[in-house]
């Protein structure tokens, strides 16, 4: 609230609900998960070039794509408690719409100059954000939708955007880490409609966690997870059999932590402890890119 305070005394007048319901707080969270694949592709080696590729990809790909897709999805849900990076959210402004819009198309120069590959995978994602929130397609509001849709924009493309912002080809270990990305989004979505189950009752959107029981839920969260690092060890153990691969072993250890204490008492635990639940998971979701990044990098792997 400190942050939105400051927001309000330096913005003009108005402009404050447009720039919440761009979620920033998401912002440092997918430009990490975006730089695994550009740290993979890449290493640590960044030259004049490669910056530049780097901060087109976030500006693109994070502010303007993920920004504006969030932006959309608030102008439909009208959501009154809090959501996803978004505590007590103001009512949607007049011209959101529009402004989502214009957002995520200002990304599309940026996609070009990138090259095809990312341009395929920003327009893609495009696709996806208009079919997750806006009626009469509203993906998010039915079961199975709402989880693929998040799993390949958000887990699968975000991490090939910044392996293809490099314009590299499909080649290990991208392939991997881009299906276990998907199975790690997949995962994770449950957890952050588990707390929004009302809301999201209120509007009629049968989510995953809405037809599902919070046990239901929580067992689909801790398989989809199972599956991610299936992909992950397999190839950290096929390719690179190096110490710093016993990262995702502690990795998945911290997903083990979150989930299994959560799912032991999840007809106790109140919506607070749910909320804080799926912010834990975010962490998890950190230390597996973490992980990825130290177990698979062309930077470590060339030391050892």
């Amino acid at each position: 609230m400190k942050a939105r305070a400051f927001l309000r005394k330096v913005l003009p007048p108005g402009w404050l609900p447009y720039i919440l319901h761009l979620r920033p707080r998401t912002w440092p969270i997918a430009t990490f998960h975006m730089s695994v694949g550009f740290l993979l592709a890449n290493g640590f080696h960044f030259t004049a070039d490669t910056l530049r590729r780097w901060v087109i990809a976030v500006v693109a790909w994070v502010i303007l794509g993920n920004g504006g897709t969030l932006s959309i999805n608030s102008v439909f849900d009208k959501d009154e408690g809090d959501i996803g990076y978004l505590d007590d959210p103001p009512p949607p402004p007049q011209y959101l719409l529009p402004f989502s819009v214009i957002f995520m198309l200002l990304g599309l120069p940026l996609a070009v100059a990138l090259g095809w590959r990312f341009l395929v995978a920003y327009l893609m994602s495009l696709a996806m954000s208009i079919l997750y929130s806006v009626p009469p397609f509203r993906m998010k509001g039915r079961t199975g939708f709402d989880v693929l849709i998040n799993a390949v924009g958000y887990g699968a493309l975000t991490v090939y955007a910044g392996w293809a912002a490099l314009g590299r080809s499909l080649t290990p270990p991208i392939v991997s880490v881009v299906c276990g990305s998907f199975f790690m989004v997949a995962g994770t979505l449950p957890l952050s409609q588990i707390y929004q189950i009302d809301e999201d009752r209120r509007r009629g959107d049968s989510t995953l966690a809405v037809l599902f029981t919070k046990r239901q839920s929580l067992l689909f969260a801790m398989a989809a997870e199972a599956l991610a690092f299936v992909f992950v060890l397999s190839e950290a153990w096929t390719r690179y059999r190096a110490l710093p691969s016993l990262g995702l072993l502690l990795a998945l250890l911290a997903w083990g932590i979150v989930i299994f204490p959560w799912y032991a008492q999840h007809d106790r635990v109140d919506r607070h402890y749910e909320k804080r639940g799926f912010y834990r998971a975010l962490w998890a979701c950190f230390l597996t890119d973490l992980s990825i990044i130290l177990a698979m990098s062309p930077a470590f792997v060339a030391l050892l």
